[in-house]
């Protein structure tokens, strides 16, 4: 019986035979190229079909200058990135486009100082046709080693290192988080709550500042001790409900500046004798299902579409990976996307 596994692999020159082409004109359908007439096209992918013929991709990349991979780069540790449902969810929409512009992931984590040369290096070495870069924090070198190695990038995230703001060059994806934390405020006022603290994310985050601004457009003259800095943990949740009930124990709401911090403040306002939302109401930010609606109890929280942000993210990168038809009147620009009060049993 003869192993056919063991059959040599089809190649572009049998391609080109079954076709009834010459081999460039195969190389130039498989690769993607411009210029074959589309009978000739559709000649070839019956061909490329009925052998079952897979394109060499170090050959491809020969030909298109391309790698069809794109590098991942989330700059929190491994632990955060596994565990917190944010990251699942938005590397699950990054995955998913991916995929379907038949690209691959590459995953780099970034979660101390010597990670960074490791990275660069990887970034410098002409693996990946560009980056999605999400998580950073004030001060990250992450933007400064992508600049000098000149990779095409896109951020999750309102960039807000020094010279960022105003640079149109710098492409990035994020949510309304200052509007929407205007409408978290504005949700508990018209429940008549007067004492509102708010948890904030680490404020060395862009979404974090913007969800604090967004609490003070409408609280410009709260009570400072009404608010505690968190870390987008249901720890860092804890902790703080538990200072801020320290600090202001006539508080009676609190916008908190994610879902996860939302489910450990919920546990020490219980802890703690206070009804929700009787005594305190509770809003969160995310709507993550599999946190809100299990919290208890369940959460109203303000959501923000975080697969589609991953999502768009991608196709703003490839995008920027295509050649620009000659005179494309559509400049490439970043994508804020709008959120909306999801509400439940918390307020």
């Amino acid at each position: 019986m003869t192993d056919r596994h063991a059959a040599p692999r089809p190649t572009l020159e049998a391609v080109a035979e079954r076709a009834g082409v010459s081999r460039a004109t195969a190389s130039r359908v498989v690769n993607g190229g411009a210029g074959v007439r589309a009978p000739l096209v559709e000649r070839v992918r019956q061909a490329v079909a009925e052998l079952g013929y897979v394109p060499n991709q170090a050959a491809r990349t020969l030909v298109t200058r391309r790698n069809d991979a794109v590098a991942v780069i989330v700059a929190e540790p491994e632990t955060r990135v596994f565990s917190d449902p944010f990251f699942a969810q938005q590397l699950l929409g990054i995955s998913r486009e991916l995929t379907a512009q038949d690209s691959q992931l590459v995953l780099l984590l970034v979660e101390g100082t010597e990670d960074y040369d490791r990275v660069g290096r990887y970034l410098g070495g002409g693996h990946v046709d560009g980056a999605l870069v999400f998580s950073l924090h004030a001060d990250d070198p992450l933007p400064g080693i992508i600049r000098r190695i000149g990779l095409p990038t896109v951020f999750g995230g309102r960039p807000g290192w020094s010279g960022a703001e105003g640079d149109r060059s710098i492409l990035y994806v994020d949510s309304d988080n200052r509007g929407g934390a205007r409408d978290a405020v504005r949700h508990l006022i018209s429940l008549g709550r007067s004492r509102i603290a708010t948890i904030t994310g680490p404020l060395d985050q862009t979404a974090s500042v913007d969800r604090l601004n967004g609490y003070h457009d409408l609280l410009p003259d709260t009570d400072p001790r009404l608010i505690v800095e968190g870390d987008f943990s249901a720890v860092g949740g804890e902790r703080a409900m538990a200072e801020l009930l320290g600090r202001a124990p006539d508080l009676d709401a609190v916008f908190v500046a994610s879902d996860l911090m939302a489910t450990g403040a919920l546990r020490v306002l219980r802890e703690h004798g206070r009804r929700v939302p009787d005594d305190v109401a509770v809003v969160g930010f995310d709507d993550m299902a599999s946190v809100a609606e299990a919290a208890d109890p369940p959460l109203t929280t303000i959501r923000q579409d975080i697969k589609g942000m991953g999502r768009l993210m991608v196709r703003l990168l490839l995008r920027g990976l295509e050649r620009p038809a000659e005179g494309d009147p559509r400049p490439l620009s970043s994508v804020v996307m709008p959120t909306q009060v999801v509400r439940r049993t918390s307020a």
